[in-house]
């Protein structure tokens, strides 16, 4: 498909097909609320209060500590099933944006973030740096360090965005946003408009600048802002960089913005000019950020699993060393460097020799078909803790509050846990085999866009680089794991 075929494609009407979620009873009247946003902001902000509580003051044992149990088991298997299930509503529900709001109050930051950081390795540097520490410091074992990591994430939040219009955290920064954006391109909704057409006659482009209304001295204010990460919805594709925040739905004066169902992962098959983010061919960066993702999927549950510290000793003795942070940042360099490097070259230099392209040329192309993959490895990984989990926060929670004085909640039911290990294995291979056929599928369509005369020529590399994927994590999955912050 041409590219101005691609475009006239992604540009078409499409608020007459299937579901869309605004229009769904209660919750489409919810997402409409002007304030539901901020109503969610703020249960996600008492709970992050509540975690930080029990983190510094609550017991030092992990599986009995709400910070540990609820952040490193239950928040990442929620994430990445509303990942699935909806799209990106974590960053629709973020607490951390509450402190900045107050702090906008005050002030109105007028200075842009710096052209060198509006890119994505900043947030790539951040996540890999997320993952490292995990490991390194044992966070899932700590609930003093988990709520400091909290009170960290909130003040850097609030640093960036108290000092740079727009939202730079969110677009740039956020390693968890970051996560989010790859994760959520293979979600089933997304937000879009209803009929370009009533866009084109659009005269106030509210859903970009912000809905205003004259104010004293002839001035005007704006009563509802518009998108601040720059998606501009007529010519907004996919999920990449949107936070789900529906301002541009609150601004839009048509109603001509709804959130709705799509192919999930159609969004990397074909490259127009994205409002917001260009075009994802080019960005370097942001095929870099779906690599980490893939292979930092593999690299977190290596991480859990037994032959993992066997090869950390061996290491350990090779380099007659006794710093575990040495060992853990070779293994990351390898894993996230190293290993990917060797991987996508040998399958760019593999598609190069059969198809007379240009080596390394199709790389950053290609490398957009290991987001479904990699999120399929996060799925499964994550749903094993979760739900072999499911229920362990119950009997933590009835501690808490006795231990508060509270005894509403009744003595603590150490016996309740969640599905056993055989019963969450079928649905881990489920989800390994969701992403491996979402990958392989978007790997053809990429294949048949560029290399037209001969797609299974390019096909056949990248369908071995996410075999061989889907190989590791099988083997990884079929290892006793570490029951990382349960009492099970």
């Amino acid at each position: 498909m041409t590219t101005d075929a691609a475009r006239s494609a992604l540009r078409d009407p499409r608020g007459s097909r299937g579901v869309d979620l605004l229009r769904v009873p209660l919750l489409g009247r919810f997402l409409r609320l002007r304030r539901a946003r901020l109503v969610a902001q703020t249960a996600m902000g008492l709970l992050a209060l509540l975690l930080v509580l029990h983190g510094l003051l609550g017991p030092e044992l992990a599986p009995k500590n709400l910070a540990t149990l609820l952040v490193w088991v239950h928040w990442r298997g929620a994430l990445v099933f509303g990942l699935l299930l909806l799209g990106n509503v974590f960053c629709f529900g973020c607490p951390l944006l509450l402190p900045r709001e107050i702090a906008r109050r005050l002030t109105s930051p007028v200075r842009r973030l710096p052209g060198a950081l509006r890119n994505k390795w900043t947030g790539i540097a951040l996540l890999v740096g997320v993952l490292f520490t995990y490991e390194w410091l044992d966070l899932w074992a700590s609930p003093r360090a988990t709520a400091i990591a909290i009170l960290a994430y909130f003040a850097v939040a609030l640093l960036v965005d108290a000092f740079f219009a727009g939202a730079p955290f969110c677009k740039w920064i956020c390693p968890v946003g970051q996560f989010n954006f790859v994760a959520s391109t293979f979600s089933p909704f997304e937000v879009r408009a209803k009929d370009r057409s009533t866009c084109e006659g659009c005269a106030t482009k509210d859903c970009i600048k912000g809905r205003r209304e004259p104010a004293a001295g002839g001035e005007e204010r704006i009563v509802q802002r518009g998108c601040e990460l720059a998606l501009y919805v007529p010519s907004k594709v996919g999920n990449l960089d949107c936070t789900f925040c529906m301002d541009c739905v609150h601004a839009c004066p048509h109603d001509n913005v709804e959130v709705g169902s799509r192919v999930p992962a159609d969004e990397l098959a074909l490259d127009p000019v994205r409002s917001g983010v260009g075009r994802i061919t080019k960005r370097v960066d942001l095929a870099a950020l779906v690599v980490v993702f893939a292979f930092g999927a593999l690299l977190n549950a290596f991480g859990m699993v037994g032959p993992v510290f066997d090869l950390q000793r061996w290491m350990a003795e090779q380099l007659g060393t006794r710093s575990e942070g040495v060992v853990l940042a070779i293994l990351f360099v390898a894993a996230l460097v190293v290993v990917p490097a060797i991987v996508l070259g040998a399958a760019s230099l593999a598609v190069a020799r059969t198809t007379g392209a240009a080596p390394f040329r199709h790389v950053v192309r290609f490398a957009y078909s290991l987001a479904p993959i990699g999120f399929g490895v996060w799925l499964a990984h994550y749903s094993f803790h979760f739900l072999t989990g499911l229920w362990t926060f119950v009997p933590v929670a009835q501690l808490a509050a006795r231990d508060s004085g509270l005894t509403f909640l009744g003595k603590p039911d150490w016996g309740m846990g969640g599905l056993s290990e055989a019963a969450v294995w079928p649905i881990e291979i489920g989800f390994l085999a969701l992403g491996t056929l979402g990958s392989i599928a978007l790997t053809w369509r990429l294949a048949q866009r560029d290399f037209a005369d001969a797609p299974a020529r390019a096909f056949v590399p990248w369908f071995l680089v996410h075999a061989s994927i889907l190989g590791a994590a099988l083997w990884l999955l079929a290892q006793p794991m570490e029951m990382r912050g349960t009492y099970l």
